[in-house]
């Protein structure tokens, strides 16, 4: 059986267009749906309609309603013709080069709360009363106005359609129908031909029919969870912590659950993508006679790394902060990360350039134990790196308690 280096080198000898290519990604990573769903869109028909309409270039954010074709578009496209990139605003950026250099249109794809990551360049580069550029934006519409979602999606879902109606973006649904998407996609080609400018496409829950990565093999012995239960277990009581949104805050809820150990002690940022450290970081300085922690992700310090340097340079002696790298965005489809590249890139290294007291990495719980000893036991800022195994429990729960309740009680509980 072909392994999946050679899997890869074979596919990109392959004409983009040949249905030979989704075949052999169905054979040889058993993720794409075989079937195609009577009630779904195939990334599959999708990508080819896209390259159809003239569009082979994608950069872009993951979104779990996006998952399933960026599944594809991560196994598919050409390294050069891809990229992850650190946040949306970055992806926007990405495209206009792209155009700038080839005249052709580029997709970026997205979480609709990516918008404010790109609204700076959408109106400032690309919109027609400055540099007239095109651009595809494959929207994942989170709290879609009348569909049950998390707390953090619903303002953003109601008003994602005004956002882009305000930027003079037009938008559309993306349909499951083939016929109707095609359809679509040609109205798009005829915008940017005409306009030369952004054009949107949003796209609902379960739009795409199934599409997944293959596993790749566990570089580290453990996953998110068991390490956030041994730091949660070194701090003490009256620590103040701030964790990133995702799967981690979940977790972290759900320790405390099972622990009943209560929920004062930490702000859950279930929003805002990125930020958990600079919030973390004002509370430590208006707080200063109380450690407090940042529990962060690898996606989520490239998202806005310029915090670093601000905490670092500011130098908070309480600030503490803990990065969970599992070199995936693993909430949202466990597309890769720059972290992954563990032999070129070092989130303690730039901490540590960016004026961070200490800085080290963990990967054991013997590991862990030692270093939140570190960690806690020497001025700030400190940062430790706690490289893990991706992957999630199936049935993991959501926090239960309100994000009033949560604000409430840690406000009190700082105060005291």
């Amino acid at each position: 059986m072909l392994t999946h280096t050679v899997a890869m080198s074979v596919r990109r000898l392959i004409h983009p267009q040949s249905s030979l290519l989704q075949s052999l990604c169905n054979v040889w990573h058993g993720g794409c749906s075989r079937a195609m769903s009577s009630t779904a869109l195939s990334p599959a028909v999708f990508y080819q309609a896209l390259r159809d309409s003239g569009v082979e270039f994608f950069s872009g954010v993951p979104d779990s309603l996006l998952k399933d074709f960026c599944a594809f578009v991560t196994q598919t496209v050409p390294e050069q013709d891809h990229f992850i990139t650190a946040n949306e605003g970055n992806a926007v950026a990405m495209c206009a080069g792209y155009h700038l250099a080839t005249g052709k249109t580029g997709l970026v794809y997205l979480q609709n709360s990516g918008l404010g990551n790109m609204v700076n360049p959408l109106m400032s580069l690309m919109a027609p009363a400055v540099s007239n550029i095109p651009v595809l934006l494959l929207i994942g519409w989170r709290g879609e106005p009348g569909v049950k979602d998390e707390p953090q999606h619903v303002t953003q879902g109601r008003l994602t359609e005004a956002m882009l109606e305000c930027m003079e973006i037009p938008c559309r649904v993306l349909p499951k129908d083939e016929g109707e998407m095609k359809e679509i996609l040609h109205e798009a080609k005829q915008h940017f031909e005409e306009k030369k400018a952004p054009f949107g496409l949003l796209v609902k829950a379960k739009t795409f029919d199934t599409c997944k990565l293959p596993p790749e093999p566990p570089q580290f012995p453990l996953r998110r969870e068991e390490a956030l239960g041994k730091v949660i277990s070194c701090l003490s009581p009256t620590d103040a912590i701030v964790s990133s949104t995702g799967m981690l805050s979940r977790e972290l809820f759900e320790y405390r659950e099972k622990n009943q150990m209560g929920h004062k002690q930490e702000f859950l940022t279930v929003g805002a993508m990125g930020h958990a450290s600079c919030i973390a970081l004002t509370i430590a300085l208006n707080k200063p006679d109380r450690k407090v922690v940042a529990l962060d992700g690898d996606g989520a310090v490239l998202m806005h790394m310029g915090t670093l340097a601000t905490i670092g340079q500011r130098g908070p002696p309480n600030f503490h902060h803990v990065v969970f790298n599992n070199g995936a965005h693993d909430s949202v489809g466990g597309q890769p990360t720059h972290a992954s590249c563990h032999h070129t890139f070092s989130i303690t290294d730039i901490a540590r350039a960016c004026g961070y007291n200490k800085t080290f990495c963990v990967s054991t719980e013997e590991e862990i134990e030692a270093g939140m000893k570190r960690l806690m036991g020497q001025p700030g800022p400190v940062l430790m790196e706690v490289k893990i195994r991706t992957g999630s429990r199936s049935d993991l729960g959501r926090p239960t308690r309100t994000t009033f309740q949560n604000k409430d009680e840690f406000m009190e509980f700082v105060r005291s």
